[in-house]
């Protein structure tokens, strides 16, 4: 037979899904994919009772219902200043991974180059090979994961046709400062580039640090595609409702990429989100201190059985350092505490084009009995970790 497709040999399936079978295989509390284990909003919720028997059940508008678009320009000026038309600038996606491959396949054309901050998710890289263009990695590095300006601006002078943000980061927590956002801003002018932003975790930040938006920039406006989705925000992730912002130019393509990648978003989640897309700022007052709450619970819980591990400014992850146990390979790893101590988590080399192994990924987006379960399975992990022999991960 011949042979199948080159692309779609050059990168692996998602190693975070994976390690939810991996949890799920073996009972363990999943701490890797992330997804909550509470409730969306009872608001949401009950008007989705109600269009369960009303609808609409039948397709929408391709580019997403005009009363949720309407509702999203509300939210969007409301946060960051700026007005998108909901008829010529938005397109609601089957969540922010389809925005992401809508975009990435609207702004390049094969053999073009794309920027990425590393570590990243894992899905910039394969959209980045699945469009025809060539990642080049930049690194963010750790503790704080800041950047070179100098590598940078190098990816760009080396033919970087867009840079791909991911602000709060997944999978490091890094929210990027008014400074460093200008400084991006600043040298994708020079080159005239774009920056394809991933903003899903907006609201989730942790005090004292402030989310920037790097569309409401001078200058930036026009060559930013926002790409975003409702899943954390309103903790419904399995409901795939992302959507991208960008000028009528690209929304234009972007409005055809979409309309043959998946058609559109589910009608009957539309009408039913507009609800939360309503909300007043009292919610996500609410939602930054649950976070808070769920951060400090989990950090606090590592530091006491003292791990080493990065503080996260933004999102719900944690980078917990297992160098302290000789990890030569953390995918192994990885399913080996999820099989003795019942803590599953993503490797982190999962997340770095960089070869770097000594992190495993945790996430803290889950109730306190949830969590207290993990932080008192992982109290076992230092002393099963150390007494463990011939194990294939050393």
């Amino acid at each position: 037979m011949k042979p199948l497709s080159e692309r779609s040999a050059r990168f692996t399936d998602s190693v975070i899904r994976r390690m939810t079978r991996v949890a799920n295989k073996y009972g363990a509390v999943n701490l890797s994919q992330g997804f909550p284990d509470f409730d969306p909003p009872r608001e949401i919720t009950d008007r989705l009772a109600e269009v369960a028997k009303t609808g609409p059940h039948q397709y929408a508008i391709t580019w997403g219902a005009q009363n949720f678009r309407e509702a999203l320009a509300r939210k969007q000026k409301h946060f960051s200043g700026l007005d998108y038309d909901p008829d010529k600038e938005i397109v609601v996606t089957c969540g922010s991974t389809e925005a992401m491959m809508a975009a990435m396949l609207s702004v390049t054309n094969p053999g073009d180059k794309v920027a990425i901050f590393s570590p990243f998710y894992e899905n910039y890289g394969a959209d980045t090979i699945l469009s025809g263009a060539d990642p080049i990695y930049i690194p963010l590095m750790p503790p704080d994961f800041h950047f070179d300006p100098e590598k940078l601006e190098d990816a760009l002078r080396q033919g970087a046709k867009a840079l791909i943000l991911c602000n709060p980061s997944n999978p490091c927590g890094k929210v990027f400062t008014l400074e460093e956002m200008t400084t991006i801003a600043d040298i994708i002018k020079k080159y005239d580039a774009y920056v394809i932003t991933d903003e899903v975790y907006e609201h989730i930040l942790y005090a004292p640090h402030k989310h920037i938006y790097m569309a409401a920039l001078p200058g930036m406006r026009e060559r930013t595609i926002t790409c975003n989705s409702l899943s954390k925000t309103y903790s419904i992730t399995g409901w795939r409702l992302g959507y991208v912002l960008a000028s009528p130019e690209i929304t234009n393509r972007v409005k055809k990429v979409h309309d043959f990648l998946t058609v559109g978003a589910a009608a009957p989640l539309m009408e039913a989100a507009v609800v939360g897309l309503n909300f007043g700022d009292d919610y996500y007052e609410g939602l930054q201190a649950h976070y808070t709450h769920m951060k400090e619970l989990f950090v606090g819980g590592l530091q006491n059985l003292g791990f080493r591990f990065t503080d996260p400014q933004g999102a719900y992850y944690v980078m917990l350092d297992v160098s302290e146990f000789d990890v030569k390979d953390d995918y192994k790893f990885s399913e080996w505490m999820a099989r003795e101590v019942g803590v599953a988590a993503v490797p982190g080399s999962s997340f770095f084009h960089e070869d770097v192994h000594h992190f495993v990924r945790f996430h803290f987006a889950k109730e306190d009995e949830t969590l207290n379960a993990a932080l008192n399975r992982l109290e076992s992990l230092r002393e099963k970790a150390n007494a463990a022999q011939g194990v294939d991960w050393r």
